[in-house]
């Protein structure tokens, strides 16, 4: 079984920086995307960044040129750096692993999801 446990978010005015992190626990081998997601109160979540595991990276249009990705495979953790804040970047942030995960049991294709960290920026 993976889990994904995300931290570092909190409350931050416009402008301000935080930086998302998400650590992959259990024990596997495999080869998968990992991404941010996040959820505004009455809005879908949506997807702001993935890391592919070929080492390609993508973003919503909304937060390009100020949040970036990046992931450390030898950990399993993957990071959201998020600069320039605005308030409505204001939502949930969501981990996600989606690929081809290989534990003792076999190997399976799985999507994982983390618990959310909140992340609210004040104007």
């Amino acid at each position: 079984q993976v889990q994904l446990a995300e931290s570092g978010g909190g409350l931050v005015q416009a402008g301000g920086s935080l930086r998302l992190s998400c650590a992959a626990s259990g024990r596997f081998v495999g080869s998968y995307a990992m991404a941010w997601y996040r959820q505004a109160p009455g809005k879908q979540r949506e997807l702001v960044a993935v890391a592919t595991s070929g080492g390609g990276t993508n973003f919503a249009d909304s937060v390009k040129g100020r949040f970036t990705i990046s992931r450390d495979n030898a950990s399993n953790a993957v990071y959201l750096q998020m600069s320039f804040l605005k308030p409505e970047d204001t939502a949930v942030y969501y981990c996600n692993a989606d690929g081809d995960f290989c534990t003792m049991l076999g190997c399976y294709r799985r999507n994982y999801w983390g618990q959310g960290t909140q992340v609210t920026v004040s104007s």
